[in-house]
């Protein structure tokens, strides 16, 4: 049986490896792994230029698509000027998952992961709030440098997401921005105080995003999901 490929966007950062401090292309081991196990092929996908041209092209050979976590999205994306706490957006990053987003066909399944799911939202011609904490007001979806908030969501009935979650779960955010508003979505998961979670296309459409990072807590269903709905029908 041939493996599907799962294409993952990944960063461009400055790196620290053995004796090497070089620009790299990367991304959490986690995602793969989490990939391995749900029974795809992880294919990681730097920003290419031409965005538009290495898109399409690389889209037509993936099976399936998740945009990963990352940095603020650039508010000039969504119309808004950034406000303080918006900092360190990279304009490459956002320029090349819309244009995987422009260019997935509708029979390739994706899955956002936080900053991926808000970078779904903004695809579609939605908002993000640009500080949580100034909505919330507390930091719990985001304790600070390379902590992770645990938090309770509750998952609407009926939902895609409900078919591969618990009804009522803990999963573990880091995140200072949200989802405002997602034309074309429908808001599935909320945590107690309110803030949106989870949002998916209704149908058969195999569009799902999440705020929370399921790879760093062993959310094996939502990837046996995408994994599932980018494998060859028998």
């Amino acid at each position: 049986m041939t493996r599907p490929l799962i294409g993952l966007s990944s960063y461009r950062e400055q790196a620290r490896w053995g004796v090497w401090d070089l620009s790299a292309d990367l991304l959490p081991s986690a995602y793969a792994l989490a990939i391995e196990a749900a029974g795809g092929v992880p294919v990681l996908l730097p920003p290419s230029m031409p965005y538009d041209e290495a898109a399409a092209s690389v889209v037509a050979r993936l099976d399936g698509l998740i945009i990963s976590g990352g940095a603020d999205v650039q508010p000039e994306r969504y119309g808004e000027e950034p406000l303080s706490t918006t900092i360190r957006w990279r304009t490459d990053r956002d320029a090349w998952e819309l244009a995987l987003l422009d260019a997935v066909a509708s029979s390739v399944p994706v899955l956002g992961v936080c900053r991926g799911m808000q970078v779904m939202a903004v695809h579609a011609g939605g908002t993000l709030v640009q500080h949580v904490p100034d909505l919330v007001g507390s930091t719990q979806h985001d304790p600070g440098a390379d902590g992770f908030g645990d938090t309770e969501i509750s998952v609407a009935p009926g939902s895609r997401l409900a078919s591969v979650l618990d009804a009522g779960q803990t999963v573990r955010c880091h995140h200072h921005q949200s989802v405002r508003t997602h034309p074309g979505f429908e808001p599935v998961a909320w945590a107690a105080d309110g803030l949106l979670e989870a949002i998916e296309v209704p149908g058969d459409l195999f569009r799902l995003a999440v705020q929370w990072h399921p790879e760093m807590a062993a959310d094996a269903g939502l990837f046996k999901a995408l994994v599932k709905a980018a494998s060859p029908a028998d």
